[in-house]
This record gives C-alpha cells, structure tokens and sequence, in this order.
C-alpha cells in the first residue's frame, strides 16, 4: 500500500490533478486523494495544495518529490526484473510520442505486438519533443518517440526521414506546380504550427532567410489543416500527419526539399525493461 501512495502523490504532482492521476493509476478520484492524505498525516506535512484548477506542490513537497519518484522507479525497475522472470506474462510500458506517430504508427505497432505478448499494458503521453525528451531523463516514460538529434544523455534509433510538405487549399495559385516555390511562404497568410522550442517549420525559414506572413499559429495539426481547407492560408507540415486526411487540401514539395528524422529515445537499452526490448523489434523502418 505504501508504494501505491508514493506513486499517487507522484502522478498527482505530475499531472496537476487527482481526477488525471487516478485515469492514468486506474483508480478513483476519491481513492488518489485518501492515499495522498494520508501520506500527509503520515509524514506530518502538506504535499500539496488543493484548488479548484488542481493541486500543486507545497514547498514540502516540492523538496520530497524527487525522493518519492526515485523509490517509485525502483520499484519499477523491480517489477521489470519479475515481469523478465515470469517470460513477459504482464507488464507495463510507457511511452511518450507526438501526434503524427501516435495516430499514424502507434495502433499498427501495438496490435502487431499485441499479437505476440497479449498482457503487455500501456501508457501513452502526448507531447512535444522537448516534453518528450524531459520525461524520459525523468522516468516519466520509459522510453519515446521524438525528432533527431536528441539530447546526448539519450540513446537513439534512427527510423525515418519525413519529408515536410506545403500545404494548400484546392484553388491556390500554385496547385499545378512540381515544387512550391519557398519565396511564395512570403506573401500568402501562412498557418503556422508551432510545438515546442525544436519546431522543424521555423527552422526552414532560418535556414533559408525567409520571413513568412505568419496569421495564425496553433500547436493542432488538424487546425491547420481545416484553416488551410476554408482558405484562411498556407502552411508546412511533415508528410506523416497528412496520410489518410478528410480535408480538401493539396499538398507540394517545397523547391528546396526539407525534413525531420524521426526517431526512437531511451535513457539506456542496459537498463529498459524486456517489454520495451522487445517492443523495439517491432518499430517500423528501423533495419532500412
């Protein structure tokens, strides 16, 4: 029961909320707060401060927090080690990606290793790469999908290099074009999507010294999609997010080509459980 409070206070403080960390811990708002007070009453403190947006940490808590996060990931490091023992029987593996993978090669990858380790369970966060790389040094995850060149304290793989697209409504000028040409990001109303401090999009512009219109920024890659369909702008976006879309939009080359390479993160293989092991056997791209 003990390391059941540890991990709720941890999830709670991470999360902001009680009713977010009993999602992501399968158990009850009410359950998630008890555990968390009397954790409290035990230790004869305040963990954290209860408002009507959330919880936040107290001073206290902010000064325990990295002590209770490193007994919780012992105990996940043991739990590896019994789920190893018992031949992948059960286990957990949690895993931080961004949108276009989560909704284009995320279900594919887990249905087929489904197929094979039945009661593997899973957790997914959503998030920007830099978010990505934090919770993974963090042990927030165990492991994640992110664009490269990562931080250096990470090991990575190399999957695919995506290629980014201009994106454009059906009647724009350029429609019957080979290749967008880049001088022309200057003077239509351009979509920006913007995520995080590693945003691939800005970087052509550097790279290349172009200063777009930007109208509208947004972190939603929907968003931009269904900007650019009714005819609000153009945009740029990574060819993987734009397969199997329901917006009447045209997609072009950029004259000068642009991409990202997409790859996979861990602290250290070593030390990653064997589910995430051998989940890596079952990334796409990865021997190409």
């Amino acid at each position: 029961m003990g390391i059941q409070k540890y991990m709720a206070f941890v999830k709670a403080a991470e999360c902001g909320s009680f009713t977010r960390a009993a999602e992501l811990l399968n158990y009850s708002q009410s359950g998630v707060s008890r555990m968390i007070a009397d954790l409290e009453a035990q230790w004869g403190i305040s963990l954290l401060d209860r408002g009507r947006s959330g919880v936040a940490l107290t001073s206290d808590g902010l000064r325990l927090l990295p002590y209770v996060q490193c007994i919780c990931n012992d105990y996940r490091q043991l739990q590896m080690q019994v789920d190893d023992l018992n031949g992948m029987q059960s286990g957990l593996i949690r895993i931080g990606t961004f949108s276009s993978v989560a909704t284009h090669w995320l279900p594919k990858i887990i249905q087929e290793f489904q197929k094979d380790y039945p009661n593997i369970e899973y957790e997914l966060l959503l998030g920007d790469y830099t978010e990505i790389e934090k919770w993974i040094l963090e042990g927030r995850v165990d492991c994640g999908f992110l664009r490269l060149p990562a931080r250096p304290e990470l090991e990575t793989i190399f999957l695919k290099r995506d290629r980014l697209l201009a994106v454009l409504p059906e009647n724009h000028t350029y429609v019957a074009c080979d290749r967008f040409p880049l001088s022309a990001l200057c003077r239509d109303p351009f979509v920006l999507l913007e995520k995080g401090a590693k945003a691939e999009i800005s970087e052509v512009f550097d790279k290349n010294h172009i200063t777009p219109n930007v109208r509208f920024t947004t972190w939603d890659d929907y968003a931009v999609m269904s900007m650019v369909e009714s005819g609000l702008g153009i945009s740029i976006l990574p060819e993987l997010i734009l397969q199997r879309i329901p917006y009447k939009v045209v997609c072009k080359e950029l004259e000068i080509p642009a991409y990202r390479d997409i790859g996979f993160a861990m602290r250290d293989s070593k030390t990653v459980s064997v589910a995430v092991r051998r989940f890596l056997e079952y990334l796409p791209y990865r021997d190409r």
